[in-house]
């Protein structure tokens, strides 16, 4: 069933093309990503589809009966209005119900109000709803029901905009970024709900863990083009690989081509033949065809980087306090060369004061922190770049000098590390303010490397960048010597550059984990798993009887044991069956069930691991 058609739309500002007769159709329980560059018009696209904008040329056609909710980056709220008010304010019917149910509750002496109540609540089915609306609410921690908006911050101003576009309950869902001002235990639990509820959505994000587990199709706009790709965001990384390679082929062929009849338009007379003319017009288009090699951008940060000594940061049982909570309490470390270092924990729980802290910009309550004399630090905050009026973006890095140094004694100019930056230079003439918001987050994180800095402090610095710049950034962290603290919500991101973790859990208690934000995710799972089925341990008697086994299991879950090791390897291996089976090309059908195969599966390893840590923590307790 057909939601929504887009027909040959196009759009511009002035004579900046955005894009131009784009096409695609979005089909009943399709969920799908949508990937292009920064600055390419992914924001207009989506504000196009929630009719907030309207196209240059073409039509958006959506089906007459279906509901439709837009999740924007910047939210429109009533700013007068409490938590509850904005929520119940929605055209949900049910809603209304349950609202009025809510009120009957605060007054349990109108007998005959309350009666009413759940009467309709019965008539339309909406206890299930009202569980639902409860969890959502508790999920991003939007409890407090009488906070006005205008009070709230901008990510609790995301979280109600959220829980309103869920509880609407609609047909057809299109996300500006949904996971940003998430922390990450939201994050998950949104990514659970979007991949289980019979929503279709169309969304931007650049969380990929995001896009790997919740879409099933990937659509890429690249140099005006369109790519669809029917799979998950594994299968578009491989899927776009090889037609990338297959374009590479045909142009190396052109070039060929090329050479050849270059020798033969040399070596021909000036008088032309019929056959000759043909051949001449047929040598311009193989000319253009050889001309178009990939214009794959990659920012190549090769910047100098000041050595550092022997004393990097040491923190000797630093203490804060903010707002009457308890952020740290007497903690101790001491940085060490090449540390990469990742920082999670819940909203409010300190991880920005803490980073306020070691850079100066804040001073602990109790304890010092001792910062070494070949201390560089290059600090990416959320709050972006300083827009001065007027100033181009040519001029924002030119005030860090016209040349900037770079490796082995090189050096160059402003204009072209801009196009590093993947700022051609008509766009290093644009006004600061011009710039998409992705945009401008790249041009500020150029801001900070461009000063040599050899102890990186990243807060949330993949918020707003393209997928593509998010890749090029984790290379060159991947090679970057100096230290590295990043703060994110992107999984992804935080996998690949982390080897250890600042846990922040509250009332000042920080825990450092060796192993990355996946390795944290499992090892707190298995240790709930433990939790809520604890063992009790015996005192052991003094009795004649050797325990021989030397094993607090019994026979039959001995025996469990040794099969789960096999049945788990058995399943890995069927997982990757089924994993392979996502490169081959499969209709919108065979992808939903093939998708429906694997969840079942990884739903059966989970259950069987989490057995297996169980009976792992019995036998050895």
């Amino acid at each position: 069933m057909n939601y929504l058609s887009v027909e040959n739309i196009a759009k511009s500002y002035g004579e900046r093309i955005l894009f131009r007769d784009i096409s695609f159709g979005i089909n009943k329980d399709q969920k799908v990503g949508f990937v292009a560059k920064n600055g390419t018009g992914k924001t207009s696209l989506l504000n196009i589809l929630a009719g907030t904008d309207t196209p240059d040329e073409g039509q958006v056609i959506y089906r007459n009966d279906i509901r439709v909710a837009f999740l924007s980056q910047e939210p429109e709220l009533d700013p007068e209005l409490s938590i509850e008010q904005s929520i119940f304010s929605s055209e949900n019917p049910t809603l209304k119900i349950v609202e009025q149910y809510e009120k009957a509750l605060l007054n349990p002496e109108d007998a005959d109000a309350l009666q009413k109540a759940m009467d309709a609540m019965e008539a339309a089915n909406a206890w299930d709803f009202e569980t639902e609306f409860k969890q959502i609410l508790y999920k991003l921690n939007l409890e407090d029901l009488q906070a006005v908006v205008k009070n709230l911050s901008g990510g609790q101003k995301k979280r109600l905009a959220l829980a309103r576009m869920l509880l609407k309950k609609p047909d057809f869902i299109i996300l500006d970024e949904p996971t940003n001002h998430l922390d990450l235990d939201m994050i998950e639990w949104l990514e659970e709900y979007f991949r289980k509820q019979d929503f279709t959505i169309f969304m931007v994000t650049h969380d990929r863990y995001f896009l790997e587990r919740v879409c099933n199709e990937i659509i890429e706009l690249e140099d005006g083009k369109l790519y669809t790709y029917k799979g998950n965001y594994s299968y578009y990384l491989d899927k776009k690989e090889e037609r990338h390679q297959l374009e590479q082929t045909n142009t190396d062929k052109a070039q060929q081509l090329y050479k050849k009849e270059l020798n033969w338009m040399r070596r021909q007379p000036k008088a032309r033949t019929t056959k000759s003319k043909s051949r001449i017009d047929d040598f311009h288009e193989i000319k253009h065809r050889a001309s178009q090699r990939r214009q794959d951008h990659k920012v190549q940060l090769e910047l100098n980087m000041e050595r550092l000594g022997s004393k990097i940061v040491e923190l000797h049982n630093i203490s804060k306090e903010l707002g009457g909570k308890q952020l740290l309490q007497n903690f101790s470390y001491t940085f060490k060369k090449g540390e990469r270092l990742g920082i999670i924990g819940k909203n409010g729980t300190g991880k920005s004061t803490f980073l306020n802290m070691l850079t100066g910009n804040l001073e602990p309550d109790t304890g010092k922190i001792v910062v070494g004399e070949t201390v560089k630090f290059g600090y990416y905050t959320q709050k972006g770049i300083k827009i001065k009026p007027g100033q181009k973006v040519i001029e924002v890095i030119r005030e860090f000098g016209d040349y900037i140094p770079l490796k082995k004694g090189r050096q160059i100019s402003a204009e072209q590390l801009l196009e590093r930056f993947l700022f051609d230079r008509k766009k290093q003439y644009d006004f600061v303010e011009k710039l998409s918001g992705g945009e401008k987050k790249r041009l500020y994180l150029c801001t900070v490397l461009i000063q040599n800095p050899n102890f990186l402090i990243l807060d949330e610095p993949t918020n707003d960048l393209d997928v593509l710049t998010l890749n090029v950034l984790e290379n060159f962290l991947l090679d970057f010597p100096g230290c590295i603290i990043v703060v994110s919500h992107d999984r992804y991101f935080m996998d690949k550059i982390t080897d250890h973790l600042f846990v922040f859990e509250g009332q000042g208690a920080v825990t450092d984990f060796p192993g990355n934000y996946t390795d944290y995710r499992e090892y707190s799972e298995s240790k709930s798993a433990t939790e809520t089925k604890p063992v009790e341990k015996k005192v052991k008697e003094n009795t004649w009887r050797d325990d021989s086994t030397g094993s607090s299991l019994t026979y039959k879950e001995q025996k469990e044991f040794g099969k789960l090791e096999k049945e788990i390897t058995q399943l890995e291996k069927k997982k990757e069956e089924i994993q392979k089976e996502f490169l081959k090309e499969l209709s919108g059908d065979e992808i939903n069930e093939t998708s429906v195969k694997l969840q079942k599966v990884e739903d059966e390893i989970e259950e069987k691991t989490m057995r297996y840590f169980e009976l792992m923590e019995k036998a050895e307790g």
